[in-house]
């Protein structure tokens, strides 16, 4: 897959290379962005010619909101581009959301984007909108585009009647509703991050844990105690994930995001890993001596280990 980066004024001249482009922020790339994705590779592989898929970067709120957004992202912009080439995209554009390109007319951006870039059928969401204010409908995109391409528009996809959006996935994030999360995803929400040095306190009390620096652009889910997965490399390990303050130590230090691994025992320091977070246990806790949170810790241990016994 070719990723390509756009930015206001689009200097790219009319390609002679025709296209089926999927439109959308596709944050997650979950069921229902899967469902416009594989819509427009259908069409697409149908027809004989390439299929793309066109996001933006970053979310527009961080441009158009007065506060001083920083999005947090269920798939920063690489982890985005690495589930869409799985789909067997060829072509990824990546716009630069700036105030200038949220400005353009939303016949503008047809006729400046998409039919620059070889666009003869266009699919996305039922509720896609672009241009200025959002003001263009797929409705309309026939008509700005002087007929030039086609339009196809993907019906809202639900799971337990519910419909399947980022803003429902974040939500259960942030809750702590991970298996919710999941199952609208379509599979394990997952993290990245660098195993860093901590206080090394878990090992003087039997629970020695992996510090992990998450890459900051993550959605961070909800403070608390999960069972997680662990990959590192080729390997996958099971594990008890905490998000938290270490409260029980002091009450100044900073969030931190520790694992610790079921049955391993090596140094990994610098390495770079993903977890995949299944279910939440209990908040963070504050203990008034180190006897209350080992027993906790135990616990904590042994419901990790049922939950995948019985969920294999």
């Amino acid at each position: 897959m070719e990723t390509i980066y756009l930015h206001e004024p689009n200097t790219i001249q009319v390609e002679q290379e025709p296209k089926v482009i999927a439109l959308g922020f596709f944050d997650g790339v979950h069921l229902g962005h899967q469902a416009v994705i594989r819509s427009a590779k259908s069409i697409a592989d149908a027809a004989g010619i390439k299929t793309a898929v066109l996001t933006f970067d970053p979310h527009p709120s961080v441009v158009l909101s007065k506060k001083r957004n920083k999005a947090k992202y269920l798939t920063p912009i690489e982890e985005k581009a690495r589930k869409v080439e799985a789909m067997g995209v060829d072509y990824f554009y990546v716009v630069r959301f700036t105030t200038k390109f949220s400005e353009l007319e939303p016949k503008d951006f047809v006729q400046k984007y998409l039919l620059p870039l070889g666009a003869v059928h266009i699919v996305a969401g039922f509720d896609y909108t672009y241009g200025r204010l959002g003001a263009g409908k797929m409705a309309d995109m026939e008509t700005y585009a002087e007929n030039k391409l086609q339009v196809t528009i993907v019906d809202k996809q639900e799971a337990d009647n519910q419909k399947i959006s980022s803003t429902a996935i974040r939500q259960a994030i942030e809750e702590g509703s991970m298996e919710e999360a999941n199952k609208l995803l379509g599979e394990p929400y997952t993290t990245k991050g660098t195993v860093i040095h901590g206080d090394k306190r878990g090992r003087t009390i039997g629970f020695p844990t992996a510090n992990i620096l998450v890459e900051e652009d993550y959605l961070i889910p909800k403070l608390g105690v999960y069972a997680v997965k662990f990959k590192i490399g080729n390997e996958t390990h099971l594990g008890m994930a905490s998000i938290g303050y270490n409260i029980t130590f002091k009450d100044d230090q900073s969030l931190s995001i520790e694992v610790y691994i079921l049955d391993f025992n090596r140094e990994i320091y610098g390495e770079e890993v993903e977890i995949e977070w299944f279910q939440y246990f209990r908040p963070e806790l504050k203990f008034s001596g180190m006897e209350g949170l080992i027993k906790q810790l135990e616990k904590d241990e042994q419901d990790t280990r049922e939950y995948f016994q019985k969920n294999k």
